[in-house]
C-alpha cells in the first residue's frame, strides 16, 4: 500500500540523549528521523514523540526536540507507545480522524520500535518502520528486528520513500522543499 499523507501519523520513539551515543550509527538516524519531522511538518501529517523514562535517559536530542513543532511529547515507562495510554489516545484519536497509517522510527529496533510497531499492528494500524530512521546498540539487533517486523506484515520503508509516498507530485511548492530536504 502506498503512504498517503492525509492518512498518515509519524511515531518517534525514544531518541534521547543518553540513548543516542551507544546505538550504532545513531547520527545517521537522527539525521533520517529530523528528515521525517520535517517533512511531516511541511506536509501537514502529525507527529507523536515518545519519551522512555526521561529522568533516567534525559529528553530528546536537541536536533530533533528543536523540530518538533507541533508534536505531541510523551513520555513512557511501556517499551511499547501501543501500551502508553496517553501514546494509544493520541494515535487513535488521530486514527479516528481518518489517518490509520502509522510511520514508526527511532531506538531501540529490538525493544521500544519492534514492540510498539506490533502493538499498534495488532489494535489496527497500518505500520510501516523506516528502517534507516531507525537503529539499536547492534546492528545484529536491527537485523532480527527487520525479519521479525516482515514475518508479522509490517512493511519496512526508509525517509525518502516515505518522503516521496506522502508527495505524490513533482512539480509543487511542496515537492522543491522535500527534494531540497532529502539531498
Amino acid at each position: 500500500m502506498i503512504l498517503d499523507r492525509d492518512r498518515s501519523q509519524l511515531v518517534i520513539v525514544d531518541v534521547q540523549e543518553r540513548l543516542v551515543p551507544v546505538m550504532y550509527e545513531g547520527d545517521r538516524m537522527i539525521d533520517k528521523c529530523a528528515l521525517l519531522m520535517q517533512g511531516a511538518t511541511e506536509l501537514g501529517v502529525p507527529v507523536i514523540i515518545s519519551e522512555q523514562y526521561r529522568k533516567g535517559l534525559g529528553p530528546t536530542v536537541p536536533q530533533l526536540d528543536a523540530l518538533k513543532g507541533e508534536a505531541v511529547v510523551r513520555e513512557k515507562i511501556h517499551f511499547s507507545c501501543s501500551e502508553d495510554p496517553d501514546i494509544l489516545a493520541d494515535a487513535s484519536n488521530l486514527a479516528n480522524a481518518g489517518r490509520r497509517q502509522m510511520v514508526v522510527a527511532g531506538i531501540e529496533a529490538h525493544v521500544c520500535v519492534l514492540q510498539s510497531a506490533l502493538g499498534f499492528k495488532k489494535a489496527g494500524f497500518d505500520v510501516y518502520v523506516a528502517m534507516d530512521a531507525t537503529t539499536s546498540r547492534l546492528q545484529s539487533s536491527v537485523d532480527l528486528a527487520r525479519d521479525r517486523l516482515l514475518a508479522n506484515r509490517v512493511t519496512p520503508v526508509n525517509a525518502e520513500m516515505v518522503l516521496f509516498e506522502w508527495l505524490n507530485v513533482s512539480g509543487t511548492p511542496e515537492f522543491k522543499a522535500i527534494s531540497k530536504l532529502a539531498k
